[in-house]
This record gives structure tokens, sequence and C-alpha cells, in this order.
């Protein structure tokens, strides 16, 4: 389904009350950082969520001990409450049942990870996309991330997308209800073979290698599974117009981010809350995983020939 451009706006000034869920482990410089922009937004509710450490990791519990004391140091009117695992889950089952336990207690929120630092208008964003699209089941969730933008001429504009990211992010319980950790195995085949997906070639082809690598045990992790169920769902994702996340975790600290280089700063531009309107940015898509390449395509219909005689 094809959402059309709404031209309504943002309505400016909206109390922040959006409850934050808190996701942390055994960084204490990138929980800190996190922590210390969460405390200038002041949430009225504030969840924390850590994974146990893991027993063959020397002094990891120490630095586990350590985190929760800092993500915890509340000196806000604030309710806090804590999800406090004591041994460890892996980053997979840590995740997602800790907003699986988020969303039982609340109707919509925003997620952040140890290594997501968040700017000022990054919960100002979150808090009016949750409430602007709260009753459009189309939008699967609110992304604060955005490397590709600003743009010149296109500040004052969000972006709908295919394609979700989970630096920094919000969503409502019932964009999370269809999420399963589980890979859907019948539906992998499928999706190799339905043609509506040959547009978003690279996405496909990035999330199935992901996910078969789940399902061999070689990875534990719930993000593809995520990209998933909006493939599944056909949710498009709420950009904003400037990026409002930092990934402060790229190191050898970060589970899946050991070697990588991270360029990508918080913009200093202000946002216009009173006039950001909406449309669809197919260069967004387009630039974020270069479908056009001849190769990716080529092995694409291979892989279509090869399992449409499967299902």
């Amino acid at each position: 389904m094809k959402l059309k451009p709404d031209k309504s706006t943002f309505i400016p000034n909206t109390p922040f009350t959006t409850p934050v869920l808190f996701l942390i482990f055994n960084r204490p410089e990138t929980t800190q950082q996190v922590f210390s922009a969460i405390r200038l937004a002041k949430p009225p509710r504030l969840y924390v969520a850590a994974d146990g450490p893991r027993s063959k990791i020397p002094d990891e519990a120490n630095l586990c001990e350590l985190v929760r004391s800092i993500a915890t140091n509340v000196d806000w009117d604030c309710e806090v409450k804590t999800l406090f695992r004591e041994r460890n889950l892996g980053c997979g089952l840590a995740v997602t049942s800790a907003i699986d336990w988020f969303f039982e207690q609340e109707s919509e929120g925003i997620i952040l990870e140890d290594d997501t630092k968040p700017s000022e208008q990054f919960f100002k964003f979150i808090n009016f996309g949750l409430s602007k699209y709260r009753d459009d089941k189309n939008i699967g969730s609110i992304c604060g991330y955005n490397p590709l933008y600003p743009k010149p001429g296109k500040n004052d504009r969000i972006i709908i997308s295919n394609y979700p990211s989970l630096w920094g992010w919000g969503t409502w319980k019932r964009g999370w209800e269809n999420y399963s950790l589980k890979t859907d195995s019948h539906y992998l085949y499928k999706l190799t073979t339905i043609y509506r997906h040959i547009k978003h070639l690279r996405y496909t082809m990035y999330i199935l290698s992901i996910l078969r690598s789940v399902e061999k045990g070689e990875i534990d992790t719930w993000c593809a599974q995520f990209g998933l169920m909006f493939s599944k769902y056909q949710y498009k994702v709420v950009y904003p117009p400037i990026n409002l996340i930092e990934n402060i975790g790229f190191g050898d600290q970060g589970t899946h981010t050991k070697g990588w280089d991270n360029t990508n700063k918080i913009s200093n531009i202000r946002l216009d809350f009173m006039n950001l309107k909406e449309s669809y940015d197919k260069s967004f898509d387009i630039s974020r995983f270069n479908l056009e390449r001849p190769n990716i395509y080529n092995r694409f219909i291979k892989k279509c020939k090869k399992f449409s005689k499967i299902i």
C-alpha cells in the first residue's frame, strides 16, 4: 500500500510524556553518554534492561554492576523500573525479551541502546511522531537516525521509507506485537519469489543473508528479524530530515560493530516542528541500499528460479 503525502504538520510544544526503554550491558563510557542525554529529556518513566554477565569473561560482572548503577542514577521526577538478568541470555533474546517486558506495561515508547546517543531534538521528534501516527497502522516505527540528510531545500519534510533502522527509534505496542525472534523459513523462501521486492533487491538480499546465518546459529541477533517483520507486513518507517542519533559504540567493545568506522554525526540544524511535511523520497531508499547493481540483480533472479521450485 502506497502512502499519500500528508500536508498536515506536527503539533509543537507537546509535553514530553513518552516512556523510554534503555538497553544496557557492559560499557560504562557509552552508557554514561546516552544516560546523560536521557537525563536532559527527563522522561516520566524509565525502563532499564540489562543482560547478565558472561561467565567466561573476566571482570564482566563488575562492569555490568557499574553500568546498572549509572543507568539508574535518576535525579528527576521519574518512575524507574528495572529488568536485570543474572545470567547471560545473548543479544537476541536479551533485547527482545526486554522490549516484550516494556510493551507489557506501555502502549508506546522510545527504545535506546547503550551506544545510540540521541540529540535533544530526537526526543521531541519521536514524541511527535508517536502521537501523529498512533492510529496509522501502515507506520511501524519512528526513527531518529538519518545518515543521508540534510539535503538543500529538504529540511522541512520527514521521510517515509520502506526500511527500518534500530539506532534510536520508537514504536507502539501494536508495532511490536508481530515481531518474532524465530525466523519464518517459509516466508524467507517466499520472499525471494515475490516480484514486488525486486525494487528492493539489496535490502532483501541483505536480510536474507543475515537470517540464514541466524538459522545456522552463526550469529546471535534480533535486527534482521525486525526487518523481516517490516517486509512481511509492509510497514513503513518515519525518518527525520536530519540525523538525530550518533552511534558511539564502534570499536572493540561492540558486539556487532568491531572494526567499523562511524562518521555519522548528529546534525546541528534546528528543526522547525511547525512546518514538517511528509514525503516519500525514492532516492532515500535507493541511496541506502544501492539497488541497481547488476550483479546483485542477477544473483537475485537465480535465487528466484531456485526457490520457486521449493514453494
